[in-house]
């Protein structure tokens, strides 16, 4: 099946997390449907049919196609973010196709990506990241592994893919780093706090079991990145925080007090493992409109 000799290429040469891959396969998959399958039979059609049926005729899809599919996804009210995956899903797809031969010119080359508005991320304060890591009882080994997890999130900026990847062999407790594999398996180290280090260790005391994995569930099995939102929404009720956060909550609160404390932007960057530095330049805008919102509340003539 064509579609998935694409994923494991993608999967191969660029090293994306299974949950990209299953994002790229399923838009591709969508596509394919669109120009082969009338709507009734939409849910009917059999991926490996379908696949040998879009081969056949690859070669006259055209960019209106592309866009026509484009435009039926504006209407059905898809995000300008959604339609900037799916046609990075496409380009890729369609290069794939003319490198393996079977077709000799992409239709989607000339596709132009939405122009997405920045979105200021959400962080915590200092005082919110306190009480929520101040409120985790530690009765258990259960316990002592979330205060970790989260001690860890706040000290290093990682990604919740990558938290989620963590194996005990990469963090050296007595340099204070950790070896992070993050998108595209690049490999980077983090400098890591003492607190976080520590609350490892008492952690996988507490745990008594050989596991490679640095974090684990009651099974001792590799704690899910769905569990650790999960966990991480019954911490945040139970220290009484009244936000909404995600585990990427946490990373955009690292970076913005780190850069708040004076931390080079630069240096930030390398540690989130940012591939430019317009992607760490966001955190310059949350700063900002922090120092503008003591500014007007403090100011007599503001």
């Amino acid at each position: 099946m064509v579609v998935d000799a694409f994923i494991h290429t993608l999967e191969a040469e660029k090293g994306y997390s299974p949950h990209t891959l299953r994002a790229y396969r399923t838009d591709v998959v969508e596509f394919l449907k669109f120009i082969l399958c009338p709507p009734a039979d939409d849910d009917e059609i059999d991926t490996d049919l379908l696949s040998s049926k879009f081969l056949e005729k690859a070669g006259q899809i055209t960019r209106l196609d592309i866009r026509h599919y484009l435009s039926q996804l504006v209407k059905a009210g898809r995000s300008k973010r959604t339609l900037s995956r799916r046609i990075s899903g496409l380009k890729a797809f369609f290069d794939y196709l003319v490198r393996t031969g079977r077709i000799e010119a992409s239709p989607a080359e000339s596709i132009p990506f939405p122009k997405l508005e920045k979105t200021i991320p959400k962080c915590l304060t200092i005082d919110q990241v306190f009480a929520l890591l101040d409120h985790i009882e530690v009765n258990s080994w259960l316990d002592q592994r979330n205060l970790a997890m989260f001690e860890t999130f706040y000290s290093t900026g990682m990604r919740v893919s990558e938290i989620h990847g963590l194996n005990m062999k990469d963090i050296d407790f007595t340099g204070q780093m950790i070896r992070v594999f993050g998108k595209g398996r690049k490999e980077r180290l983090v400098p890591a706090g003492k607190r976080a280090l520590d609350a490892i260790r008492e952690y996988r005391a507490r745990l008594k079991q050989n596991c490679d994995p640095v974090f684990v569930n009651k099974d001792f099995n590799r704690l899910g990145i769905r569990s650790i939102s999960r966990i991480l929404d019954k911490v945040v009720v139970q220290a009484g925080l009244g936000v909404d956060i995600s585990p990427h909550t946490l990373r955009h609160t690292f970076a913005t007090h780190m850069l708040d404390s004076g931390a080079d932007l630069r240096g930030i960057q390398e540690i989130l493992g940012h591939a430019s530095l317009s992607t760490t330049q966001i955190y310059t805008h949350v700063s900002m409109d922090r120092i503008v919102a003591v500014y007007d509340k403090a100011h007599p003539r503001s």
